[in-house]
């Protein structure tokens, strides 16, 4: 009971803290008109992935923290590096997410459905509870708000300089978490 209580409340303080990263833009159902199916292909594509990776979900929650506590959520630990851009995927602290080829995939399904529509953050906070949920008969732990735009930008550099280091001690962890408008309790939760 323990477990799942304290499941539940990283649940809730990382919903808050994924939804607060876009504000007031964010909406329930924003797809309902323009890909009314985009939950549901993520929704069916999730399940499909965690039945074959039952260690998924806690990939995913990781990869979204990293991309949230950089530029707010909006996709850019999803960018690749180019010629002229060594992007956040490639930053050290990066180099061991996992889930790339899951987004991927769920974002080709999208696309054939309805092109150029669903932002890749809103797919990665999606694939993200939905990844939970499928241990609790697949009923949402938490809403997830859709409306994100996709960052274009994505820097390596800014992830060494954001992302909390392993090395950290409780001062310089406090300090990082303060300054993403988090608490000391939010740090414990998401760090335990």
């Amino acid at each position: 009971m323990k477990t799942i209580t304290s499941f539940l409340v990283v649940c809730v303080l990382l919903s808050c803290f994924l939804g607060a990263c876009h504000g007031g833009n964010l909406r329930k159902n924003f797809y309902r008109n323009s890909c009314p199916q985009a939950e549901a292909i993520v929704k069916t594509k999730i399940q499909q992935h965690v039945a074959a990776r039952p260690e998924l979900p806690a990939k995913l929650i990781r990869m979204h923290f990293h991309d949230c506590f950089v530029r707010g959520c909006d996709g850019s630990v999803l960018l690749d590096s180019t010629a002229t851009n060594k992007a956040e995927k490639d930053a050290i602290p990066n180099l061991s997410l996992a889930g790339y080829d899951v987004i991927d995939d769920i974002k080709a399904e999208i696309e054939a459905k309805c092109s150029g529509v669903v932002s890749c953050a809103d797919i990665l906070a999606l694939a993200t509870r939905d990844a939970f949920s499928v241990q609790f008969n697949n009923v949402p732990l938490w809403e997830v708000l859709t409306g994100r735009r996709d960052g274009r930008v994505s820097i390596a550099s800014e992830a060494l300089a954001n992302l909390p280091p392993p090395f950290f001690n409780f001062t310089q962890l406090k300090q990082s978490f303060e300054s993403k408008k988090l608490t000391v309790h939010d740090l414990v939760v998401l760090s335990g």
